[in-house]
């Protein structure tokens, strides 16, 4: 794995309000009855490079309890948390467990590490409950599309070839043991990709990896997955910016204030590539094997876990905002849709999300 550039460590002033998905550069008013006494307090921010994207990742303590020494440990254990990570699930690397896996064609089990086997359980749990929107065995199909490690195609790829990816995809494709730790392909050319699952994935070690070092307060954020624990350094809730789905610029669609939760969210409108006049969108559908084709533009969850945020995101992103607001609803999720129209982006949420974001 190439060496990446050390993350940076920052200090920000007291009233520097929180960003996650997007930088608010501005203080966000919070009702008085929620904002707790405010003894003064420090923020130091850790961010570097990961997955091909970035972390961050936010600390607030008392002013001066965290000295550089303790920093740069911080830093330590965060880095290594997301080296190994990266280093059992990537795709892009050759070496990574995940890549071994999907190179080998043996039927027998094999076993894995215990955060790649939950990442796995996790996938399959919520490609279960959504009727295989979500479906780790898509890798071969990721690929033919340009997005994943063999790099872009200049050309689309056939029905023909589709219609074969596909005969190694779908449910009973991979089996798990819990008691083994082990994984087991029920055909030898099944290749997996865990990628919609792995930021929030680490973003719940990282967070674990504060709250065993006794930090309360903190936002976690990686590649856009966020965590927050506790309270901000103004004794608030942490501010969290939904992004508004379009292809250029950061503004955005909806601030949130949450406490003790992930959030995370999938969209069509970053990640894409252009084939002949075409845009193709890195979001497919697994039951089709295709991009999305409907006006979704995004959708973002809030769960106490990240990992289960963000799987749950993707799995509903291809669902589409009908069917993918009323299995939420069903299951009591809380999700927010931002659907594209002729008169711009229209919001659609579930309860469970007006209620979490109301009472805040």
């Amino acid at each position: 794995m190439a060496k990446r550039p050390a993350a940076k460590i920052v200090k920000w002033a007291l009233f520097w309000c929180a960003f996650s998905l997007l930088p608010v550069p501005f203080p966000v008013p919070v009702p008085q009855a929620q904002e707790q006494p405010a003894r003064e307090r420090h923020v130091s921010e850790f961010r570097g490079l990961t997955m091909g994207g970035t972390f961050s990742v936010k600390i607030v303590t008392p002013k001066d309890e965290l000295e550089t020494p303790g920093l740069h440990d911080v830093d330590r254990v965060l880095r290594s948390s997301l080296d190994r990570i990266e280093g059992l699930m990537s795709t892009w690397d050759p070496e990574s467990e995940l890549s071994r896996f999907n190179r080998s064609t043996s039927l027998e089990p094999f076993t894995v590490a215990p955060e790649t086997f939950a990442v796995f359980k996790w996938s399959l749990e919520v490609g279960s409950v959504t009727g295989g929107a979500l479906d780790v065995t898509i890798g071969p199909l990721v690929d033919a599309w340009g997005f994943g490690p063999s790099g872009p195609r200049k050309t689309l790829p056939t029905n023909d070839e589709i219609n074969r990816l596909r005969q190694a995809m779908g449910p009973g494709r991979v089996e798990l043991n819990p008691a083994a730790v082990t994984v087991r392909k029920t055909r030898p050319d099944v290749q997996c990709d865990l990628s919609s699952v792995v930021p929030g994935y680490a973003a719940d070690r990282l967070a674990q990896e504060l709250t065993d070092r006794g930090f309360t307060d903190f936002l976690v954020d990686v590649g856009g997955e966020v965590l927050a624990r506790g309270r901000n350094e103004a004794g608030a809730p942490w501010q969290v910016a939904i992004e508004r789905p379009e292809l250029h610029g950061d503004a955005i669609q909806r601030l949130v204030a949450i406490s003790d939760l992930a959030i995370t969210t999938a969209g069509d409108y970053r990640k894409y590539r252009e084939v002949d006049g075409r845009r193709v969108a890195h979001i497919l559908d697994p039951r089709t094997g295709r991009p999305l084709t409907h006006r979704l533009a995004s959708v973002t969850v809030i769960d106490a876990l990240a990992v289960r945020a963000d799987a749950f995101d993707t799995a509903l992103m291809v669902l589409g905002t009908d069917e993918g607001l009323a299995l939420a609803t069903k299951l009591n999720l809380a999700a927010l849709f931002i659907e594209r129209t002729n008169d711009g982006f229209v919001e659609r949420a579930t309860p469970r999300f007006e209620a979490i974001t109301a009472k805040r």
